[in-house]
């Protein structure tokens, strides 16, 4: 924890890109006290905004690829029993929660990397079940990166933004703060981005079945 904590206090393009490493996989680090703070550098001068939101979601997908591949090579009973694992505990999972975002995943398809990156409870688990479903590993890295991306903009707005409304040792207070707001945000982006795919279906699904 320590180390999380020294890591978090000391953000630089390197520590950035570790943390939301670890992040897109199944270990609970909050990437709001990440992006939005080395945003918040940024703003400051020390840092580049643009290279902030590269190298996190660069790894956030790394992250999330690594777990993609565990899924898919170790297969359904040998994820459970991790979930259902005191490892599994520690990183907040049971398998309640592996089933809901395969439900999720299933419900809404291959979207759902897109959609389920930006979800609460969903975001840090949706590339297993993706992996799982064995999905086409060009599409989960092209929906996985988006997702991501969306997130890691949002976030990195808000550290921009509380750049020139708090000082630096309440930003974290104030990330938090501001926590459920950002979910608001987020999901409204989700909803829009689905609705986007599921008009773009329908149109193509139409125009088929003129031209037959």
């Amino acid at each position: 924890m320590n180390c999380f904590s020294s890591l978090m206090g000391n953000l630089n393009y390197g520590t950035v890109f570790l943390l939301m490493y670890i992040e897109g996989t199944v270990i609970p680090v909050p990437s709001e006290l990440i992006v939005s703070p080395a945003a918040y550098h940024a703003a400051a001068g020390h840092l580049d905004m643009t290279l902030v939101i590269i190298v996190a979601t660069l790894g956030a997908v790394l992250g999330s690829a690594t777990n993609y591949i565990a899924a898919y090579y170790l297969g359904r009973p040998i994820v459970y029993k991790f979930a259902n694992s005191k490892w599994g505990h520690m990183c907040l999972l049971n398998q309640e929660k592996v089933e809901k975002s395969e439900k999720y995943f299933y419900d809404h398809g291959v979207i759902a990397t897109l959609t389920g990156r930006l979800l609460p409870g969903i975001r840090q688990i949706i590339s297993v079940p993706a992996g799982l479903a064995k999905m086409k590993f060009w599409k989960f890295i092209l929906y996985t990166t988006i997702g991501a991306g969306i997130w890691n903009c949002v976030l990195a707005a808000l550290g921009w933004y509380l750049h020139f409304i708090v000082p630096e040792e309440q930003l974290n207070e104030k990330i938090i703060e501001y926590n459920d707001h950002i979910k608001v945000v987020i999901l409204g982006i989700a909803a829009i981005v689905a609705l986007y795919f599921l008009i773009k279906y329908l149109y193509r699904k139409n125009k088929q079945k003129k031209t037959v």
